[in-house]
């Protein structure tokens, strides 16, 4: 009987066809120098978090379904009395995925969950911050299959920013656009 470890899709995808097409595009003169995912961040704030409780940990729960590792409530850094908002009230949720559960994400997000947002036609290829860094703005949670949509009272959206360790937008679209990611103009990226 043999033991093979086992190792996500996107993972395998990444080392044997994304490396080398990144080393060529770029002329990388090592496979270190190429781009690599670090993490998937999932954020979310929470609109009436201030007046009930309860939707801060319907979020966290939420999130935790979603991303399969458990998500934490964030809280605010200072008091702003026009909200009626303290310190340290929970007013989010967020959870960071690293290693293999970031490429399951990933791999649920390209193959199941985008294609099921209405109209979709591909994401925009305009939300990087200029650091190699992506950030994917989603309205509904509920284009995620892990949500039982009977049981959500309240449609509401996340972020997920992809952080890389690419040195410019552009090496960090390449390496997007080569895991899979449907970018709307598929081009080359100007930056």
């Amino acid at each position: 009987m043999s033991t093979t470890t086992y190792s996500p899709r996107l993972a395998d995808k990444y080392t044997k066809d994304v490396v080398p097409a990144l080393v060529k595009k770029f002329n990388y003169s090592s496979v270190m120098q190429a781009p690599r995912l670090e993490k998937i961040c999932l954020n979310r704030g929470v609109n009436g978090a201030v007046a009930d409780k309860k939707l801060v940990d319907i979020s966290v729960d939420e999130l935790t379904t979603i991303s399969g590792q458990k998500a934490v409530a964030t809280m605010s850094k200072k008091d702003i009395s026009n909200f009626k908002l303290r310190k340290n009230m929970p007013i989010g949720a967020r959870v960071t995925l690293r290693g293999q559960k970031m490429y399951e994400f990933l791999d649920r997000l390209i193959a199941v969950a985008l294609p099921r947002v209405r109209d979709f036609k591909g994401i925009n290829d305009k939300s990087f911050d200029g650091r190699g860094n992506y950030t994917l703005g989603v309205t509904e949670q509920i284009i995620f299959p892990e949500i039982d949509i009977d049981k959500v009272n309240k449609i509401t959206g996340l972020d997920i920013t992809f952080v890389t360790t690419a040195n410019t937008d552009k090496e960090a679209y390449e390496l997007l656009k080569e895991l899979g990611l449907p970018f709307k103009n598929a081009k080359n990226n100007s930056n």
